[in-house]
């Protein structure tokens, strides 16, 4: 057992009390916690408390991160004094408007199905390697889930063999972000590859908390999060699939481009899209829908379908009107 961890400065108290209100409310609060450690470390250097001087000299430490972490590390700071706020009103609270700014959110790549099928292709032409047997099986099947199923990286990563259920053809997702366990329904394409994929991988390991995605590797014979993502680029430049800016894509925008291809389907089919986006969330393991529309910015090709059914629904009353306007 880990003993419990202690703080020096004299805001210490007081972070502990934050830390475990947020993992009583169900939050891993890890990053968090990380940096109100390394607060309180500078804080009992200087013998002082969570002061305006004593904040701005512990922002100064921070000059080798990016304007965009610097910006959260201090927000996570301000949420902490906003929470001491309740019980000491006089306290310091930063003011935000002293942050850096925002940086803007990467616009996302949306793969198109010819960019998906290339990558496919791509796998199958990849080099066999000794070190990882299953390593084309791995990554098509990664990248099926990815981008039919709308998984998180880390969520795909952490299936095991039991997760699947042969019968409704459903995964189970446990614990994922926000400690949300889901179940996903397959479409018949990705239900069947993982099929295939079974076949081979029985081979190695039957046992049902055993890792989905195989890797020969001791102690742990799974993929990681950064192997997974360090493959799935590798691909990704290997068939020559770049962003507008000529980047390589991140795994994320496979997750985005589920969202968006959901979302046109809706449109082009005529369905009520703002009655479906809640089952999208749930789908995706989103808290709210809120968290949904992230992944649901206004692209052009929305806006043309928008358009379309704007035109579709509104075209004979707009010519009724012009028609009574005529001489």
């Amino acid at each position: 057992m880990n003993p419990p961890i202690t703080y020096a400065s004299l805001l210490g108290p007081c972070i502990a009390r934050y830390i475990e209100l947020k993992q009583t409310l169900g939050r891993q609060y890890t990053r968090e916690h990380y940096i109100l450690r390394h607060l309180d470390a500078f804080l009992a250097t200087q013998d002082a408390d969570c002061t305006a001087d004593a904040f701005g000299a512990w922002c100064a430490t921070l000059s080798h991160l990016t304007p965009g972490v610097r910006r959260a590390w201090m927000q996570i700071v301000r949420n902490l004094c906003l929470y001491r706020q309740r019980s000491e009103p006089s306290c310091f609270v930063p003011d935000p408007r002293g942050f850096p700014s925002p940086h803007r959110a990467a616009r996302p790549h949306l793969f198109t199905r010819e960019e998906i099928i290339r990558a496919l292709r791509t796998i199958e032409e990849l080099p066999p390697s000794p070190a990882s047997p299953l390593r084309r099986e791995v990554f098509r099947l990664a990248i099926v889930l990815l981008y039919t199923a709308g998984l998180r990286r880390r969520e795909v990563v952490g299936l095991t063999l039991g997760d699947y259920d042969f019968v409704e053809r459903t995964l189970t997702i446990r614990a994922s972000k926000f400690h949300k366990s889901r179940l996903v329904p397959l479409s018949a394409t990705a239900a069947n590859e993982m099929e295939a994929y079974f076949v081979k991988r029985q081979h190695y390991s039957s046992d049902s908390d055993d890792p989905l995605l195989y890797h020969p590797c001791r102690p742990l014979p799974c993929y990681t999060g950064a192997g997974l993502a360090r493959g799935l680029r590798d691909i990704f430049r290997r068939a020559d699939i770049r962003t507008a800016s000529g980047r390589l894509p991140r795994v994320h925008d496979l997750r985005h481009s589920f969202a968006h291809e959901a979302l046109l389907r809706w449109y082009r089919a005529g369905v009520d899209v703002q009655a479906k986006l809640p089952a999208l969330a749930t789908y995706m393991g989103h808290v709210s829908v809120v968290s949904t529309y992230y992944y649901l910015s206004m692209f052009e090709p929305f806006a043309e379908a928008a358009s379309e059914r704007f035109a579709r629904h509104c075209r004979p009353f707009i010519d009724e009107a012009y028609a009574g306007d005529a001489p």
